[in-house]
């Protein structure tokens, strides 16, 4: 296994067979940054409709609240709340992964068209009557497929980040414009059913729902763990990743599809929720001031990120609530264009 130091206060821990690197201020960063989300969370556990403290919100999760703040808690929040945590970090690493692949900030899943991808299969699905899971399945099988294309469509040779990026942007547009297409023709119920989803929300969330995308989450961020030490090398670039002894093609295609996945479960619980991949990696960056994209802080800026939203969405706009997708594109649009500020005066 090859491994590269950038200088940094480095730990290794080693079980068995089992040898992990981290930096400590990685790992401080991230420690505080879940805290804040959990945090955020207990809040929202208590905000709706029927308010109740913190103190209350604590004795129900430990078992010894009364029978109105459990049901209140457990069944009705508590799903929605553990979902924006687990999503937000989902989509951190998606994020994370895609964006040292291409070497490239922008490169987002739902900048490069995966989200709008793995949205044309559900809606597909949805237009066709299917059922929650038939939807699921269709959003994991549309951001596979979109993104073998952007991968077809981008390879010479070998596949470069930039072009990546430049391909998945024009596939995304036309796949926004075919979603707008199939929403148009739908009957009027069908469309706003779709619509609404397409926003991205985590409104009405169950248990029976998120279950399966818990695990389907655990298993990918699992799998993810031998292959996150080829990120800082691929960051490197593809001359010095192969100097490293790294198959550069196969470790991208890996990489991407895992990034991919990542998004695609995302979208298939609660819709494509936009710029907590793009925004969540850079900033849990700048914070941990590491110098390639990590995991750990882009896993846990996108759960305090998304949690963050989710709680403005239901508490300042009450005693309305807006999908929370409206809230990270508001806050991701004036990200981007940060970003794309940034880069311009970089260049």
């Amino acid at each position: 296994m090859a491994s590269v130091e950038f200088g940094r206060t480095v730990r290794v821990l080693r079980l068995r067979r089992l040898t992990a690197r981290f930096g400590v201020r990685s790992v401080v960063v991230s420690a505080v940054l879940l805290v804040a989300a959990c945090v955020v969370s207990l809040l929202a556990l208590g905000t709706g409709d029927f308010d109740i403290p913190p103190d209350r919100v604590l004795r129900a999760l430990l078992g010894s609240g009364v029978g109105s703040d459990e049901l209140v808690v457990l069944q009705w929040r508590f799903p929605r709340v553990l979902m924006a945590l687990v999503l937000g970090a989902a989509l951190g690493i998606s994020g994370a992964i895609l964006q040292s692949v291409t070497r490239n900030p922008l490169g987002s899943p739902d900048i490069v068209g995966f989200n709008n991808g793995a949205y044309t299969g559900a809606l597909l699905v949805i237009l066709a009557g299917g059922g929650y899971y038939a939807t699921a399945a269709g959003a994991i099988g549309g951001g596979l497929v979109t993104a073998l294309a952007i991968f077809l469509l981008a390879f010479r040779q070998s596949i470069k980040g930039f072009r990546l990026v430049i391909v998945g942007i024009g596939i995304g547009s036309m796949l926004a414009a075919a979603n707008t297409w199939l929403i148009l023709r739908a009957d009027l119920d069908t469309a706003m059913s779709a619509a609404a989803w397409g926003v991205g929300t985590l409104d009405g969330l169950t248990w029976a729902e998120i279950t399966p995308a818990l695990v389907v989450l655990a298993v990918l961020a699992i799998a993810v763990v031998p292959a996150a030490h080829q990120l800082p090398i691929l960051e490197l670039g593809d001359d010095a990743a192969q100097a490293l002894g790294v198959r550069v093609g196969r470790a991208r295609l890996l990489l991407t599809i895992l990034s991919v996945a990542f998004t695609a479960v995302g979208t298939a619980v609660a819709g494509p929720i936009a710029f907590v991949a793009l925004a969540a990696p850079q900033l849990g960056r700048r914070l941990a001031r590491t110098p390639t994209t990590a995991l750990l802080p882009a896993a846990a800026m996108g759960a305090l990120l998304l949690a963050v939203c989710d709680w403005i969405s239901r508490r300042v706009f009450a005693p309305t609530s807006v999908p929370v997708g409206v809230v990270t594109a508001s806050v991701g649009g004036a990200y981007l264009a940060y970003l794309l500020v940034v880069e311009a005066r970089r260049n």
